[in-house]
């Protein structure tokens, strides 16, 4: 299988009538939905913020869009997938040059508080783990270190009767 950057999500953003954001947010998720394309469209965000607001000598805190009239969607970029979002009522098209989307970069991301997902790991240093994909599939080690940031970990795997650190993706261990 190829590991390629075309079938991997990217964040866009597409515009919308103002105050249809949670309307346009609501359908393309039923969309996906009814169309099962939850690998493709796969997350639909209205980026929010806490806002205090004083009301009467009260602090009141409320959620205020922090981009009224955009919607991000995570999303692989399809004939099929553009469709659908450019095709949702209240969607008035892509942010990008010639309404051509364009992802958002990491920066853009991290500037706009939306942080790609950690994954959670039950895992620690010291447990033993099974490898259950990639070229030491079904080999037992020993957690030496965990690298969050990089979803990676550091696996000393016992090969050809001596210790052999190996280093594989959160996805490619489980827990024994």
């Amino acid at each position: 299988m190829e590991n390629g950057n075309e079938n991997k999500a990217k964040w866009y953003v597409a515009h919308t009538y103002s105050g249809y954001e949670n309307k346009v947010k609501a359908n393309i998720e039923a969309t996906v939905e009814n169309r099962k394309m939850q690998d493709i469209i796969q997350e639909v965000v209205v980026p929010m913020q806490e806002q205090v607001e004083m009301k009467n000598g009260k602090k009141k805190l409320s959620m205020k869009k922090v981009f009224p009239g955009y919607v991000m969607i995570k999303m692989i970029m399809t004939d099929e997938s553009w469709y659908i979002v450019r095709n949702t009522r209240g969607v008035t098209g892509f942010v990008g040059p010639g309404s051509k989307p364009v992802p958002l970069s990491e920066s853009e991301l991290k500037s706009m508080g939306i942080q790609e997902k950690k994954p959670v790991l039950d895992i620690s240093t010291g447990d033993s783990v099974k490898v259950i994909s990639g070229p030491f599939e079904n080999f037992i080690g020993v957690v030496e270190d965990i690298n969050f940031d990089q979803s990676k970990v550091k696996v000393n795997i016992s090969m050809f009767g001596r210790e052999t650190p190996v280093e594989l993706g959160f996805d490619q261990i489980q827990k024994m």
